[in-house]
């Protein structure tokens, strides 16, 4: 609770906002608002309780984030670090997620790596454009991948060797959820949704008067497909949940299927029986890295680190052996499963 506090008293100073005199808000009415449009490369869609539109704001506090940790931002923190520039230094939400990710890495056993770019860039799903890739350029790659071989000493980063690259699209996303809700919570405000490209974290209730209720897309592999079909839909109140899965991000070539997730350990797209993970955490960065590496991990492997671990829940939807879709979901998650909805949802 303190870290949160104090993150929020950072953001405020940062940006310059003031809270409005408490007195003067409680004579306002409040009403619901909805702010959406594009960020990150994505879309965001922000829906609050409070006595006035705050879209301006939120979109400050959206910028603060992609300054830096966005790689398509030029003269970003991360960004400059890739560039191998000398005396980057770091700023309170780079070194959050940089240490959140380190910590995965190693819960992981490697499988969530920030420094995966530059793999992940000769692939084609990166910042940058894409090469003709072969097994001789995926090995020379390799050398600059592994957590170990980055560090942060007095608030500076220190590389192993030039070269190294981080990757934050698996993590950077969830923590701009967090830094929103963060600024949210500073604001007195308590029911709030924030949805950034499908990470989401809720707090209180809706405009209609219950808890929020957030769908699980059914996996298929069709990049056109625009209203998907639900899996399922929970109940979310106070947590946060991220969903990773290959049947958005992929293409085709040579008539084989090439996935956005990649395997640090291998610098080829992660091949298991895990379609789609969804992942529940009080915060959404840790929510966003842990269901990418549990994409790479597969289905065994994912589900003894929820089981080790209280903060976390999932749902897992995967394919048998015979083809055939199931799902596994941790008993906390399931608790949160709209069953009526749900049903009603997979007879429409």
């Amino acid at each position: 609770m303190k870290k949160i506090k104090l993150i929020a008293f950072i953001l405020i100073a940062i940006l310059g906002f003031q809270a409005c005199d408490n007195s003067v808000q409680q004579n306002k009415e409040k009403q619901f608002f909805v702010n959406y449009g594009e960020i990150h490369g994505t879309y965001y869609n922000i829906r609050y309780e409070y006595t006035e539109d705050i879209q301006e704001d939120l979109l400050h506090v959206l910028d603060t984030v992609n300054q830096s940790l966005s790689t398509y931002i030029d003269t970003s923190i991360i960004s400059r670090i890739n560039k191998d520039e000398p005396n980057v230094e770091l700023d309170s939400l780079f070194t959050i997620v940089f240490n959140k990710g380190k910590d995965v890495y190693e819960k992981t056993d490697g499988a969530f790596d920030m420094t995966v770019a530059p793999v992940v860039n000769a692939w084609g799903f990166g910042y940058t454009d894409s090469i003709h890739v072969d097994s001789t350029i995926i090995d020379s790659l390799m050398r600059f991948v592994g957590f170990d071989k980055i560090r942060i000493e007095n608030n500076y980063i220190v590389k192993d060797f030039p070269g190294i690259k981080l990757d934050g699209s698996a993590i950077a996303k969830g923590y701009s959820v967090d830094f929103v809700c963060y600024y949210l919570k500073s604001l007195g405000i308590k029911n709030f949704l924030v949805d950034i490209g499908g990470e989401v974290c809720a707090k209180g209730i809706n405009n209609k008067g219950i808890i929020w209720r957030v769908g699980i897309d059914k996996p298929i592999f069709d990049t056109e497909v625009k209203d998907r079909e639900l899996q399922e839909i929970i109940n979310l109140k106070n947590r946060a949940i991220a969903t990773s899965g290959n049947y958005r991000q992929y293409y085709e070539r040579g008539g084989k299927i090439y996935s956005h997730t990649i395997n640090p350990k291998t610098g080829y797209s992660a091949i298991n029986e895990i379609l789609s993970v969804s992942v529940l955490n009080e915060h959404c960065m840790t929510a966003d890295a842990y269901a990418t590496a549990f994409m790479v991990l597969g289905l065994e492997r994912s589900k003894q680190i929820v089981e080790n671990d209280s903060s976390l829940s999932a749902y897992i939807i995967y394919q048998d052996s015979l083809g055939e879709h199931k799902f596994w979901s941790s008993k906390n998650f399931f608790e949160l499963i709209d069953k009526e909805s749900t049903s009603q949802t997979k007879q429409q």
